[in-house]
């Protein structure tokens, strides 16, 4: 105990010396506890209510986001955006995602330099968001200080937003056409309220496997058999692209570049080969990319595809929104419904509650989730 004070008596001494020696300067100096802060521009911290309600105001697409900022697009218009003090979205899931309609307080023209850098420059302020219509997420637990004990309710990554259907695209070969992958991309499109369109491509090199279309049929799907390089079946996805908010989902190398090239003239959309050696796909979309097409929009964003290749068996149930109810009934808070006794899931299949066909792709899901 007595080192303690010891060392406390010996911090005391210091500071008392270091004071007695500022105390006979004519101008004391203070050393500084942290850097100087970035010198902001007077019409970046308009933030106040009064400054942005004086603004013009204009509804906007978000279609990226970035540390300290947003892109959006209004009316053709790309605009970078910084978020008001005063925005705030419904809780429960992310703020902004691609997709989302904002409203945005326009920068007074004078304060605007487009040859500024996109992390200082900001053509406005996003005010609002409007309510979603449809969107592709997945649940995510809270973790750490934002974690509620009490709170039971999944917060909801979104990964984009308001897209009337999401475009799968699967290839007949390099890389080889995956069943899992198509039905964990349909269960997500309806689980967001989407419609789901399979389109299959590279029907040049090879027909599609006979096998898997039997089996996806069964479950209602029916492809659109396409080919990116000879131009096959593409008038009929044009014709089901036309008019409609569409994003595209898939693995690497099943041709989601080539297929903007050929629907979207003058896209030029980046391609890359596949790698021989395993059959995998380089991921070539590095953000997200909006193509004006017939009326409608083309969303091509690599967020997409990371929901079904990493989903995992915890969250799988809530693409499943028939089993939520039951799984309160369940013996075990954690149930998989898989192999647990007294599952309220599997009685209700049972029972002919629940559709076997169903649970029937539930399972097959939850035996290839890690492939």
């Amino acid at each position: 105990m007595s080192r303690k004070k010891g060392k406390a008596r010996q911090r005391m001494k210091d500071w008392q010396l270091r004071d007695n020696h500022s105390a006979g300067d004519a101008a004391p100096s203070r050393s500084k506890i942290a850097p100087n802060a970035a010198k902001i521009p007077a019409w970046r911290q308009e933030g106040g209510s009064d400054n942005l309600d004086a603004l013009p105001r204009r509804e906007a697409m978000v279609t990226g986001l970035f540390p300290g900022g947003v892109i959006t697009i209004a009316d053709g218009q790309q605009l970078i955006c910084g978020v008001a003090g005063t925005f705030r979205p419904p809780a429960g899931s992310t703020a902004l995602a691609v997709g989302d309609i904002v409203t945005v307080a326009m920068t007074r023209p004078e304060h605007v330099d487009a040859h500024t850098a996109d992390n200082v420059r900001a053509d406005g302020m996003i005010l609002s968001r409007a309510k979603r219509r449809t969107m592709l997420a997945r649940p995510e637990p809270r973790s750490g200080k934002h974690r509620d004990e009490y709170e039971d309710t999944e917060f909801l990554k979104v990964i984009v937003a308001n897209m009337d259907q999401l475009v799968v695209v699967a290839a007949t070969r390099q890389p080889a056409m995956r069943q899992s992958l198509i039905e964990r991309f349909w269960i997500i499109a309806q689980r967001g309220e989407m419609t789901p369109l399979l389109v299959v491509n590279k029907t040049d090199i090879a027909p599609p496997d006979a096998e898997i279309l039997a089996n996806l049929a069964t479950v209602g799907i029916t492809p659109i058999l396409v080919s990116a390089q000879t131009g096959a079946g593409m008038d009929e996805l044009r014709s089901r692209l036309a008019g409609k908010k569409s994003v595209l989902a898939g693995a690497s190398g099943v041709g989601k570049s080539s297929l903007v090239n050929a629907i979207v003239p003058g896209a030029a959309a980046v391609t890359n080969t596949v790698r021989m050696k395993d059959q995998r796909g380089r991921h070539t979309t590095a953000s997200a990319v909006v193509y004006n097409i017939a009326d409608g929009l083309l969303i091509d964003t690599p967020g997409v595809r990371e929901l079904a290749i990493k989903m995992e068996l915890t969250e799988l149930t809530w693409y499943f929104p028939e089993f939520e109810a039951l799984s309160r009934q369940c013996r075990f808070n954690d149930c998989t419904h898989l192999h647990e006794p007294q599952c309220a899931v599997k009685a209700a299949v049972d029972s002919g509650a629940l559709s076997p066909l169903r649970y029937e792709s539930y399972l097959r899901l939850a035996e290839t989730l890690g492939d």
